[in-house]
């Protein structure tokens, strides 16, 4: 069974994808490693990039390729000041010399030595293959960017569903929904007492209060930035950024300094029902818009739906609760990882196996579950909300306009966050025994669903928007 931390399925990267970005940026950081490993680094003369499948298709409009050549140069994702990304690139691509890892200099054209094919690799759309050159013999390294920023390599043993097998050292090892409610029957806690319980037998419980801070801060942040940048977002499509105006309308004329202050500015404005339904939608638009320009944001699960879970836990801190202190906060996350991996191990995450289903409809279940735990829901109650949330987005595909994470990626966290709130009000309004589709069974026929998907849905471009509209016509 695969043990996934909390720290797995939230992870504070750049935007604009998981799958896409963060992904190939930590294939690099591992391929560096894994020669140095091998006493092979410093003898590297040359290095070639080959990306396929989806990450080819849509890696121009995703950055993979300026993903590939900072994990290359040594930068790390979650701490490269945002504002460096471009000066490093450009320097690469104007003096077709890379550091790598910051340690040597070597040749390296982005325009040759990174190979976008359309082939798709047998294990994975997401596929790429470093090669480094030494005393005239190539040496290959696969790497499968696989949803979330989860990268492994091909020679991972693989079981007869494709699904790779992993060991799980956690006490109460989860793989399913109802594995997950007889834990907590067993030990009589709420789901985030034990995932808590799972993540103390890996760390001491101050480094996660740290952490967890940290992913917190920087969801903040990046609904902060949002709110308060102005503009068109990079890429051709020329799309506006609509945070920024519709902040503007809901906050008037309060001032504050720091998105702490702004938090709670914004527990003083207006809430009747048409101001709720425009904050929650600002705040995840506000995220996306930051991930869509290569900002800093928290996988949760993935960059393209990064919007969701920061938009309703905000949406609970500002509105439901004026008191939400940071043990909701760990809480609401808690229970919200716990959600996205049963579905990462029942099904997937990757919008590039099934479709943006696998995005905005996990990062709407774990949203939703999040919530009716902190809206006082039980353990069944928590997973039903979770159920509802991802029955309603079941078949949704990928189908971004020009491979760009914006057109309709940003305005389906919008969508993704609502439909999560609405779920965990059901929910807690719903006796888990009269239910009929449980998590477990809506996990199955999501993964059903996935893999009878056409693969031009899938993270593609070659079909349904991507094709409908084109970036003529933006």
């Amino acid at each position: 069974m695969e043990c996934i931390s909390v720290f797995d399925m939230l992870k504070i990267g750049i935007g604009p994808s998981s799958s896409h970005t963060l992904g190939p940026w930590r294939a690099a950081e591992r391929w560096i490693q894994e020669l140095k490993d091998k006493n092979r680094f410093d003898k590297v003369e040359n290095i070639t990039v080959d990306l396929y499948g989806s990450l080819s298709l849509t890696g121009k409009g995703h950055a993979t390729d300026y993903a590939v050549m900072l994990g290359l140069s040594g930068s790390d994702p979650e701490r490269v000041p945002v504002e460096d990304i471009d000066k490093t690139v450009a320097n690469i691509k104007t003096t077709n010399t890379l550091n790598f890892n910051g340690e040597k200099a070597l040749p390296f054209n982005p325009k040759e030595q990174i190979k976008f094919n359309r082939k798709f690799l047998p294990f994975h759309a997401n596929g790429l293959t470093f090669t480094a050159l030494i005393n005239g013999r190539n040496y290959k390294s696969t790497y499968y960017s696989i949803g979330g920023g989860f990268v492994v390599q091909e020679e991972r043993k693989i079981s007869k569903a494709n699904k790779i097998i992993f060991y799980c050292t956690f006490p109460y090892p989860v793989e399913k929904g109802d594995e997950l409610l007889k834990y907590c029957h067993q030990l009589n806690l709420p789901i985030s007492g034990v995932v808590l319980e799972n993540e103390k037998s890996i760390r001491d419980e101050g480094n996660i209060d740290f952490e967890l801070q940290r992913i917190w801060t920087t969801m903040l942040e990046s609904m902060y930035t949002g709110c308060h940048t102005e503009g068109n977002l990079p890429g051709g499509l020329n799309v506006r950024r609509r945070a920024y105006d519709m902040h503007k309308n809901l906050i008037g004329d309060y001032t504050y300094e720091n998105p702490e202050a702004w938090l709670q500015t914004i527990r003083k404005t207006e809430v009747k029902f048409r101001q709720i339904l425009k904050w929650v939608s600002c705040f995840a638009l506000a995220v996306n818009e930051v991930n869509a320009s290569l900002g800093r944001v928290v996988t949760a699960p993935t960059n393209g739906s990064a919007g969701v879970i920061p938009a309703v836990l905000m949406y609970y801190m500002v509105i439901e609760n004026h008191e939400a202190d940071f043990e909701h906060i760990k809480k609401f996350l808690l229970v919200a990882s716990e959600i996205g991996s049963i579905f990462k191990k029942g099904a997937t995450i990757s919008a590039a196996m099934g479709g943006c289903q696998a995005e905005i409809g996990v990062s709407s279940a774990m949203a939703a579950g999040a919530l009716c735990e902190l809206m006082g829901g039980t353990p069944e109650q928590v997973l039903v909300a979770a159920e509802i949330a991802m029955e309603h987005h079941l078949g949704l595909t990928c189908d971004p306009i020009g491979g760009l994470v914006q057109i309709p990626c940003i305005e389906r966290n919008s969508m993704g966050a609502i439909k999560a709130i609405n779920a965990a009000e059901l929910a807690l309004d719903t006796d888990p025994k009269n239910v009929k589709v449980p998590l477990d069974k809506v996990v199955n026929t999501m993964w059903e669903t996935a893999k009878d998907m056409n693969t031009k849905y899938k993270e593609t471009s070659e079909g349904g928007l991507a094709v409908g509209v084109h970036m003529s016509d933006c």
